[in-house]
């Protein structure tokens, strides 16, 4: 076998190279648009008049009740946590680019069903089709980029998702806001069949990209694991670096396909994969339970009941908030790190819901709503900044090769979970009928209070990984038994990674393992064939 280098190479194509890795995440805004979609159609008012049901016996204006609107913004979640589900055995089975593609079917087929509804039952069982194409792919993307994009750029390029999914609910946003005067069906068809064009486009690029090297590994089809490296990487397959860097994913992924099994082994103590999954569900519930998709499901509905003006236009500002403040997260993930930067964001964000719930025990004034409003905006800049971002970072990473993608299929699909958990509950949490318990702004308490836990989580649960590959992430996992000590381990094996790219010809490398209290030692074998 020949000899490889530890550390991964830093030459991955230029900018064609990433571009091919960031494009993936483009089924983000799948996702978002399709969330800040169904904020704003519920609220239209043509919506409202052709798909109600009952009137409010006061006003006796056509109304859409609690419980018609926990089903219809809760459906999207049911689908979507069976299609996460389904994603670990289609990336297995079609790989990880045709199974993008299936979802991409079948999110079209939803949105169809969407678009050509006129009641209720269409329409919400369109939303749970469409939540199933979202669910396949927001499992297979991160598992797609963790496994082509270089260490380096891995947490950057994984964050990518979030913000094509805070692209998306702009985009919905600016749809919503251009349609909700219209009084006839264009008001709610249009905004559900601008979602086809987006799963067009996501098919129609994953035609063209490869499969995952990491895939064809463990596929045990080098030849096309090696085409497929030159294509991400942008040389030619027969190239020294390309041929380094497959001979240190083969290496690696032997070693963790020895061990591979079944969904059993992801509860297995070995390697922490019991503890991994824990993590991995436990990152992806709190990205939901801190309350920030109750913004962008009933936003506008919260901002016109609490007296706001102009409820549609203060969607679109915090939209934009989200998209912006996206961008820095990306940057910090790989320059800050995942764990600071995640108890930073859950520190802000519990902050700013405290001051949001807090505005609500007083009286509705201007300046009151004045403060909600740029609170509500502060806080969906540490949000969007952090927890949104590298959430689907650490999702991507933590996970060994034999159990990652029905690993991440179960984080993710926890997300989903807990999003259909709120979704669901939300209306009766705040609406002021004998059925709900009328909460108003103190929700934003028990939003708060998850914030909290959030940043007691990541402090006692959440390695930093950091510029690893994910081979050296495995090895973390193996060599630290405490994620307050991961940063210094991680430092040591990137020391130990310099030092034996340093010295090719050295047989073994040392690290100090604090689980044992013992040194791990990695053989090298640099004869060649």
């Amino acid at each position: 076998m020949a000899k490889f280098n530890l550390l991964p190479s830093r030459d991955i194509g230029g900018l064609p190279g990433v571009m091919m890795v960031l494009f993936v995440a483009f089924g983000g805004l799948l996702f978002g648009y399709d969330t800040g979609t169904i904020s704003g159609i519920m609220a239209m008012s043509y919506f409202k008049e052709r798909f109600s049901t009952t009137t409010d016996v006061a006003t006796g204006e056509p109304i859409i009740t609690a419980g018609q609107q926990a089903l219809i913004v809760s459906m999207l979640s049911v689908g979507t946590f069976v299609g996460a589900l389904s994603g670990a055995p289609l990336g297995d089975l079609l790989g990880r680019r045709m199974g993008l593609v299936w979802a991409c079917v079948v999110f079209n087929v939803g949105a169809a069903m969407q678009t050509a509804a006129t009641a209720i039952p269409l329409f919400t069982a369109g939303r749970a089709v469409a939540g199933a194409g979202v669910g396949i792919i927001s499992a297979l993307i991160p598992l797609y980029q963790a496994e082509t994009a270089p260490s380096y750029l891995r947490g950057t390029l994984i964050g990518s998702y979030q913000l094509f999914i805070t692209i998306g609910l702009l985009v919905a946003s600016c749809v919503n806001k251009g349609t909700q005067a219209r009084d006839n069906t264009g008001s709610y068809r249009i905004p559900c069949a601008i979602q086809i064009i987006f799963g067009f486009i996501l098919m129609g690029g994953m035609a063209w990209l490869p499969d995952t090297p990491r895939y064809f590994v463990k596929k045990g089809q080098l030849d096309k694991a090696r085409k497929s490296l030159a294509q991400l990487r942008r040389r030619k397959p027969e190239d020294s670096g390309i041929t380094t860097e497959l001979d240190w994913i083969v290496s690696s992924c032997a070693i963790e396909m020895e061990q591979a099994g079944g969904w059993a082994e992801c509860f297995s103590r070995r390697d922490g994969h019991i503890w991994r999954l824990l993590t991995g569900c436990s990152i992806m519930a709190l990205n939901q339970l801190v309350g920030v998709n109750f913004i962008f499901y009933f936003g506008t509905q919260f901002f016109q009941e609490a007296g706001v003006k102009s409820p549609f236009i203060i969607q679109l500002i915090t939209n934009l908030v989200n998209v912006c403040s996206c961008i820095p997260g990306l940057w910090l993930v790989e320059k800050w790190g995942r764990r600071p930067l995640l108890m930073f964001g859950a520190a802000g964000m519990f902050t700013c819901q405290f001051i949001v719930a807090g505005v609500g025990l007083g009286s509705s004034t201007d300046v009151a709503n004045n403060v909600l409003i740029a609170f509500v905006c502060f806080y969906i800049f540490f949000n969007a900044m952090t927890w949104g971002p590298v959430g689907w970072t650490v999702v991507g990473e933590i996970f060994p090769l034999q159990i990652r993608a029905k690993a991440v299929s179960m984080s993710i699909a926890s997300i989903w979970a807990f999003n259909w958990a709120i979704a669901y509950a939300t209306p009766y949490l705040i609406e002021d009928d004998s059925q709900s318990a009328n909460l108003g702004y103190n929700v934003f308490f028990i939003w708060g209070t998850c914030c909290g836990i959030a940043f007691l989580f990541t402090y006692f649960c959440v390695y930093e990984t950091k510029g690893l590959s994910l081979e050296q992430v495995n090895e973390l996992y193996a060599v630290c038994s405490f994620a307050p000590r991961s940063n210094a381990a991680r430092k040591r094996l990137q020391q130990q990674a310099a030092i034996d790219a340093d010295n090719p010809t050295s047989k073994v490398a040392g690290l100090h393992n604090e689980k044992e209290g013992t040194t791990l030692t990695y053989v090298e074998d640099t004869s060649r064939d």
